[in-house]
């Protein structure tokens, strides 16, 4: 077998019949077997360097060679097998559960939130009324926070485990197959929903369990070494035991670490990113990117950087090419932006959060919280943006006012379904994110997308989470909490990934040391 990479311009098609050319010539056989030799694409991605190509990797090998393919497990029936309890149904849950599905363990998945087309009823409401239920919304409910943002499948980590298991899942499960080869494989929020309950189907019709509308208020391990999860519900609490507990909660399941906290049982204080929304017309972003080349024809633009500004990274985060802005509180009277696009990322806006990265050191007077110093610190920023506005209303300032330190005299039109309020930005930030901010955007306009500095992007405050600001630590080895035996944390709530992939494969990891 042997790879090769070739090139098509955007909006066409590589052909069989240049693929099958370019490997008699690579593998040095007689032009007669052309049709007869094998290949599979393995890697598609946009070059804009020159004239904007895709660039394909291909492995190609002779009829009588074995092209590998990769094969998923089957699934076993697991409804008299021995129960392992997934409190959290986003992608470290759900593929934690298709694990477990393989191997004869049962799930039994208890999701705080409803199921994924119930959500979306309490999101409306979010956004038009400003309406927050604090277990049904952009970040709680079936299929987590990833579920209604880009649906971005990349992770630049390949040491968590093998991406082409998640992959090849979600395809499984209705994900159109381009994302196997394609650089930035995304779905988008229009098709995730559909592809989440398929994958529970497939979890109940094996035997599992789910459990919507139930959030989980205590966990306690018994004598026996037996779990004791306690859900509250009506009429009375409900109660499920297990050997084993799965923790797959996601970064905004504050009760949780609270509830660590009064146990006694340990977390730390980690690191988290905090700033703005930010959004651009997509036709800017779209003409930075291919050097003014654009056509309709050619895939939405996206960008990201990072950079350092005074000992900290500042860096693009969850950037949603072609998408909108939504309000992603889960509590009354806090205000956080995220960002969501569809599968055809075609609406005229472009967002981005761009964050500064904040330790515990950066912020002494919270220190008095202990492992929940930095969790504080989050709630009085969100808290703090909804005071200026008194709704989901979010406080916004044009980009070049903002590095300036002066008000906008008028605000561009917005995605942002609840509106922006002209407001003072600079001054509402902690100085440690503006300052840095402040220098950070003319910076990346001036060396890495000269145009993206303008004051035709609007800042959005604030965004927030990015990822917990609490960690719960773990044995590195056998993945249990470092206090309790047979506790899983696991995925972006225990502070050990970032995104739908990474998650996906943290909670496979877990599953498999069960």
């Amino acid at each position: 077998m042997k790879e090769i990479e070739l090139t098509c311009k955007l909006g066409r098609e590589l052909s069989a019949d240049e693929i099958q050319t370019a490997a008699v010539k690579a593998l040095g056989v007689s032009p007669k077997i052309r049709q007869q030799l094998k290949y599979r694409v393995t890697r598609r991605s946009i070059d804009a360097r020159n004239d904007i190509l895709y660039r394909y990797r291909i492995e190609v090998c002779k009829p009588d060679e074995f092209l590998p393919e990769y094969v998923l497990e089957d699934y076993k029936d697991v409804s008299s097998a021995e129960p392992v309890i997934i409190v959290g149904a986003g992608p470290a849950g759900m593929f934690a559960a298709l694990r477990l599905l393989m191997r004869g363990f049962k799930p039994v998945i208890l999701e705080r939130g409803k199921d994924v087309h119930q959500r979306k009823f309490d999101m409306a409401k979010l956004s038009k009324e400003g309406v927050v239920n604090p277990d049904s919304n952009y970040c709680f409910g079936e299929g987590g926070a990833g579920t209604f943002s880009d649906g971005k499948l990349y992770t630049r980590s390949s040491k968590r485990g093998d991406i082409r298991e998640v992959l090849h899942q979600l395809v499984r499960f209705g994900a159109d197959p381009s994302i196997l080869i394609d650089a930035h494989p995304h779905i988008g929020s229009d098709r995730l929903p559909v592809i989440v309950e398929n994958i529970r189907k497939c979890i109940m019709e094996h035997g599992g369990e789910y459990h919507f509308d139930s959030r989980v208020s205590d966990i306690c391990k018994l004598g026996d070494g037996t779990f004791k999860v306690t859900v509250d519900s009506a009429p009375a609490p409900t109660v499920y035991t297990s050997r084993k507990v799965i923790l797959a909660t996601g970064h905004s399941a504050r009760d949780i670490y609270e509830m660590f906290d009064r146990k006694g049982w340990e977390i730390q204080a980690k690191g988290f990113a905090l700033g703005v929304r930010v959004e651009h017309p997509q036709s800017l972003i779209n003409k930075i990117q291919y050097h003014g080349k654009y056509q309709p024809f050619m895939p939405t633009a996206e960008y990201s950087f990072v950079t350092q500004i005074e000992g900290r990274g500042v860096f693009s985060f969850c950037m949603c090419p072609g998408g909108i802005l939504v309000p992603a509180a889960t509590a009354e009277g806090e205000l956080v932006l995220n960002g969501m696009s569809n599968s055809q990322r075609n609406s005229k806006w472009a967002n981005s959060g761009v964050v500064v990265q904040i330790e515990p050191e950066d912020f002494p007077e919270y220190a008095q919280h202990g492992p929940l110093a930095l969790l504080q610190f989050q709630k009085d920023v969100e808290r703090k943006m909804f005071e200026y506005t008194g709704s989901l209303k979010a406080p916004a300032q044009r980009m070049m006012d903002f590095c300036r330190r002066i008000p906008s005299s008028g605000l561009p039109q917005t995605s942002y379904h609840p509106g922006a309020a002209n407001a003072p930005l600079h001054e509402l930030l902690p100085e440690h994110v503006s300052l840095r901010l402040k220098y950070a955007f003319p910076e990346i306009g001036n060396k890495k997308m000269h145009g993206y500095y303008t004051n035709d992007a609007l800042l959005f405050g604030v965004e927030s989470r990015t990822s917990s600001p609490v960690r719960i630590p773990r044995d590195p080895d056998t993945l249990e909490h470092v206090q309790v035996s047979g506790l899983y944390p696991c995925g972006e709530g225990a502070g050990y990934a970032g995104g739908i992939v990474s998650s996906a494969l943290d909670g496979i990891n877990c599953a498999a040391r069960i």
